[in-house]
């Protein structure tokens, strides 16, 4: 639903997401698809829950490499290079 919400909106208006973010691969979709920002408020919890602060740590580690993997096999050199045509569809 993300790429339609954003067709309707004028360009101006931020879209941010949350819910059912948990690899890097989301982040990146959810960037192509229109989302100015990706919320990843469980993972780091999850990350807490386990090892406390070294636990968040080790979770936004884990993404940080994840987005910057999928965007080398994208050839995306920065986030403004992110678009649709990169999503593929059933």
């Amino acid at each position: 639903m993300l790429e339609q919400v954003r067709s309707v909106l004028s360009p101006e208006t931020e879209i941010y997401i949350d819910g059912g973010i948990s690899r890097g691969t989301d982040v990146i979709k959810a960037l192509c698809l229109g989302a100015n920002a990706v919320l990843i408020g469980r993972s780091y919890v999850w990350g807490l829950a386990v090892s406390g602060k070294d636990g968040i740590v080790d979770v936004l580690s884990i993404l940080e490499h994840e987005i910057k993997s999928s965007m080398i096999q994208l050839g995306a050199n920065t986030i403004a290079d992110l678009c649709s045509d990169l999503v593929r569809r059933p």
